[in-house]
């Protein structure tokens, strides 16, 4: 991640060496300009973090330039140095948006502390911006469950948190893709910065275009004022695209150049502005085909898929949906206020029976339309839906199951739908009660009644 940048605009040459000098070593990148105009070029082209702007420059004062610094980019803080202070000035320059009003000569120390302090006061203000453009995700770990498949995804997850490469999470639809890439955020170096996640499925190439690049004011019909992009709010931080192989051809060339430069344009804008971003990709598609049809750009393609992840479908790793059921259950159980609920041993089977189309969303859906549905401790058979479908049926039976399994799975659900009564089940499944008898001893499955 790259080093805070600050822009220092003075006309004394001794002056801006001295700020660079002290703040060089305190780890900050330094631009510096001799005029506004000079500063106004800078500020859009190499997008500093904050300014410091003496008062008196040659083609104008700090309160010419902030207004234009503004328009330009609202959320970047300014700092005003004046050699000769007063009351009324400083209380202008804070009402025209300055962030601080500071008298030379600069103590350095009190200036450092000042930055750290707006610094972290952007942080907190681009995390707002950020919250209100996430969609509304369950906090779940990516990692749930003992399989290789998930073993392995989480091993090679851990690997890559320092890198600043582009990542290509792989997966179908209702994996976890989304919330992999949150993970990804929270345990990386940039963990203190915004997370800003966008689905660019089904999005037009103008929408697309103004929400992840924003636009100038005038730059159409309906801009009547300048608007951030998702690109410039992610600074500093991480941008999640999802659905990635949905972006429009004509936006691609774009998304290429902030990934290679750092470098992107605002719609209806002339200048370059810079930005400090970790791209993380999702995707269902098979975008290789994608490149094939020239459908997606091969080179777009080979910049985003720098670490490929690939995320394993439910149905491979069965082995982890009785601890992924649980997990969901005890947090939907928390947060209704509902205390402990478990699941049965057939509940739990038939589980692990379904092909899970919809993944892990599907799994959700599902133990969450059990509990609420349900009012007992113990969620069963008979609680289950998938799909909006009762069990009754068997939707959940898969086709990789044998006779001998399928047989010993009915007969366990009709068995709990009949309270465990033998006579009543044997009724049901057309044999005699003596013939179930045999069939439960072969199974093993124990019975509460005759």
């Amino acid at each position: 991640m790259g080093r805070n940048k600050v822009l220092v605009v003075d006309d004394e040459s001794g002056v801006r060496f001295g700020i660079r000098d002290f703040l060089e070593q305190q780890g900050y990148e330094i631009e510096d300009a001799e005029s506004c105009e000079d500063a106004q070029h800078l500020f859009r082209t190499s997008r500093p973090d904050i300014v410091i702007a003496d008062y008196m420059l040659p083609d104008g004062t700090a309160l010419d330039l902030l207004p234009r610094l503004k328009e330009i980019d609202p959320d970047i803080p300014l700092l005003v140095l004046t050699a000769h202070g007063s009351i009324d000035l400083a209380v202008r320059a804070i009402k025209e948006g300055a962030e601080q009003f500071l008298t030379k000569p600069l103590e350095l120390a009190t200036l450092q502390v000042i930055l750290q302090r707006l610094l972290q006061k952007q942080r907190n203000h681009h995390k707002q911006l950020a919250s209100k453009t996430r969609r509304v995700r369950q906090a779940i770990d990516p990692f749930i469950g003992t399989s290789s498949a998930i073993g392995a995804l989480a091993a090679h997850a851990r690997k890559i948190l320092n890198s600043e490469s582009p990542i290509l999470i792989l997966g179908e639809t209702g994996t976890g893709k989304g919330v992999l890439a949150r993970w990804i955020h929270e345990n990386s170096p940039r963990a203190d910065e915004a997370f800003v996640d966008l689905n660019c499925a089904g999005l037009t190439r103008e929408l697309l275009e103004t929400e992840l690049f924003g636009h100038e004011k005038g730059a159409f019909t309906s801009a009547t004022a300048s608007k951030q992009g998702l690109f410039e709010v992610a600074h500093r931080g991480t941008i999640f695209l999802d659905e990635v192989g949905d972006v429009d051809l004509q936006i691609q060339p774009k998304l290429l150049k902030v990934l290679e430069e750092k470098r992107f344009r605002r719609v209806g804008d002339v200048r370059d502005r810079q930005v400090d971003v970790r791209l993380i990709a999702a995707t269902h598609q098979d975008i290789g085909q994608f490149v094939r049809e020239k459908k997606f750009r091969d080179d777009l393609y080979f910049r985003i898929s720098t670490i490929p992840l690939s995320f394993p479908p439910l149905r491979e790793r069965s082995e982890d949906i009785p601890t992924m059921a649980q997990y969901l259950l005890n947090k939907l159980a928390t947060d209704l206020g509902r205390g402990e609920i478990i699941l049965d041993e057939s509940c739990i089977k038939a589980l692990q029976a379904y092909s899970w189309p919809g993944n892990v969303r599907e799994l959700r859906n599902v133990i969450e339309r059990a509990v609420l549905l349900s009012d007992h401790k113990t969620i069963g058979l008979k609680d289950l839906n998938f799909d909006g479908h009762t069990t009754v049926g068997a939707p959940f039976l898969d086709s990789r199951l044998t006779l001998i399994e399928l047989e010993k799975q009915h007969i366990e659900r009709v068995l709990q739908e009949e309270r465990g009564h033998v006579e009543k089940a044997a009724r049901r499944l057309g044999i005699p009660r003596s013939s179930l008898y045999q069939k439960l001893k072969k199974h093993q499955i124990a019975s509460s009644k005759v």
